[in-house]
């Protein structure tokens, strides 16, 4: 019975292959201002297919939603300088591209703030990422050839010298201007029907979170992979399936932090891999679940199939008979939702993710909050009286501090671990949530949605590494050292023919900055000069061909 089972498994996989080969190898990469989110509040709207989870991102939007994937609402196409869209060739059979060119700077007049900002890094002052290339496609393959390159001014700012312990997280890249170019969003494919196979530079985006993902984002540089996912969701008797296997390389920063807190070799690059499956099913429209794991350990521990390939590890430390993995490595896992609802115009999403595994289900039972993190989040979209129109109200929670049996236990931060010191980092950035190992946020955005056009308002919470804080706490006369951030924020996107703006003004207040009492004096109730000021702001413009 198990081998019919898995003869018409292989049977229904290959007729997908060959007689469903409408799907492109264009994405839309992580990151890329305003589509991405364009697309998502299409969803609600039902204008973007339902099974469609944007929890494995890059996207690819399907060609037969608009021909060109830049120009969703074909202002594009009724009025503009240029017109020079997808061209096609060879019978059909292939096409050819010129990507968006895009210039994003960033400011910072204090010291660094803000995430997700992919090859830019942590930096006070002025920096800007430039962009641009040209996407071909001829019959299975295609490549996708867009460089990025950064600049940041990179002055010295107060408190610069600290760097996280024992993880590859240094606070300013080096002691001078910064320089660097990339390969970008980059990639080469082959794509047949709903599956896709490749070589790709792309940052990564996993689990439904839209301001902070617990294990893959665009916070740090996109990192070389090999990976093999679907471009759309696969259709069966069950429901829809989406999926993402990737195996690739992380490097260190190559900076030796002055507090000598982590010292890289610049050698020591490590192997990456994981996976990310998701389920609809076909019986409560609008639901997503999904499963993520990777593993992350040093190259030189990497020898045999199984260490390329652990997927399939056993989750309980028994059940191998041993506490630890047979090489060193630090694994993460994480379980997601996302249900949408059209009707209502709202969606709700959660994640629940462990750093390292329990030792068995009672250890799990008993204590599920050991080394864990979650997200919580909501959007709602109201219609006006412009059927055209509407308010996006959207909140989000994220939880990355431990409980307190940490310090029974021992277990660390999430994206550190005693076996990989370099810790869940690539080129010193955090792969995952920017908000860092320890931190929590809490945000709540508010914006007036026109097609491509959007106008908002923001406050964010922001508490850094939370355990750093509690070991070293003051909590007399209601002081404390615990460093938050409280920011509100001005946000706007806008279309005029092939020019797209994008723009964000904060004022940050940062309560016990770098976790520092100044000027402590147990008689006084409030000391003001433990805070400071920063201003953040973003202004982007891209020009679509």
């Amino acid at each position: 019975m198990k081998r019919t089972y898995f003869i018409s498994a292989i049977f229904w996989l290959i007729t997908c292959l060959l007689f469903n080969n409408s799907a492109s190898g264009q994405t839309i990469p992580v990151g890329t201002p305003v589509f991405n989110d364009y697309y998502r509040r299409m969803q609600l709207l039902s204008n973007v297919d339902s099974n469609l989870s944007f929890s494995i991102r890059p996207i690819f939007p399907e060609l037969k939603f608009k021909h060109n994937i830049y120009d969703p609402d074909s202002t594009l196409s009724k009025d503009s300088w240029v017109d020079a869209g997808p061209v096609s060739f060879a019978k059909g059979s292939g096409s050819f591209q010129l990507l968006p060119f895009s210039i994003q700077q960033q400011y910072n007049s204090h010291h660094p703030y803000g995430w997700n900002d992919e090859v830019m890094i942590p930096a006070k002052g002025y920096q800007t990422l430039v962009s641009g290339g040209f996407y071909v496609r001829l019959g299975l393959l295609s490549i996708q050839l867009r460089p990025q390159y950064v600049y940041a001014a990179n002055p010295d700012f107060e408190g610069s010298s600290y760097n996280f312990p024992g993880i590859d997280l240094p606070t300013r890249f080096g002691n001078s201007q910064y320089q660097k170019l990339s390969w970008g969003q980059s990639s080469i494919r082959l794509t047949l029907g709903p599956i896709s196979a490749g070589l790709s530079n792309e940052n990564l985006w996993w689990g439904p979170g839209i301001k902070n993902s617990l294990i893959l984002s665009n916070n740090a540089p996109g990192f070389k992979h090999l990976t093999l996912n679907t471009v759309r969701p696969i259709k069966t008797f069950l429901g829809h399936f989406e999926g993402q296997i990737i195996s690739g390389r992380l490097d260190p920063s190559g900076l030796q932090t002055e507090t000598n807190a982590f010292v890289p070799d610049p050698s020591q690059w490590r192997y990456f891999t994981g996976f990310n499956i998701n389920y609809h099913p076909k019986w409560v429209p609008g639901l997503t679940l999904g499963i993520i794991r990777t593993f992350n350990s040093y190259n030189q521990y990497v020898e045999k199939l199984s260490h390329y390939l652990p997927w399939f590890y056993p989750y309980q430390k028994a059940s191998v008979n041993n506490a630890d993995d047979p090489i060193p490595r630090d694994q993460l896992t994480s379980l997601y939702a996302r249900w949408l609802f059209t009707d209502a115009k709202a969606e709700l999403y959660f994640e629940y993710g462990v750093n390292d595994n329990s030792y068995d289900l009672r250890q799990f039972i008993n204590r599920p909050d050991l080394a864990r993190a979650y997200q919580f989040g909501l959007r709602k979209m109201v219609s006006l009286n412009d059927p055209s129109k509407y308010i996006l109200i959207e909140t989000e929670i994220t939880q990355m501090s431990q409980s307190i049996d940490r310090m029974v236990d021992g277990h660390g931060n999430w994206y550190r671990h005693h076996q990989v010191l370099a810790g869940h980092t690539n080129r010193g950035e955090i792969l995952g949530a920017g908000i860092g190992p320890g931190g929590n946020s809490q945000s709540i955005d508010v914006s007036w949605i026109y097609g491509l056009k959007r106008i908002g308002v923001s406050f964010d919470r922001y508490e850094h590494d939370a355990e750093i804080s509690n070991i070293t706490a003051v909590d007399i006369n209601g002081n404390s050292r615990r460093w938050v951030d409280f920011a509100f924020g001005l946000q706007g996107e806008w279309n005029y023919k092939n020019l797209i703006f994008n723009a964000k003004l904060q004022h940050i207040r940062s309560l016990n900055y770098q976790w520092v009492l100044k000027d402590y004096n147990p008689s006084k109730y409030y000391i003001p000069n433990n805070d400071v000021s920063n201003l953040h702001g973003e202004l982007g413009v891209t020009f679509r061909f």
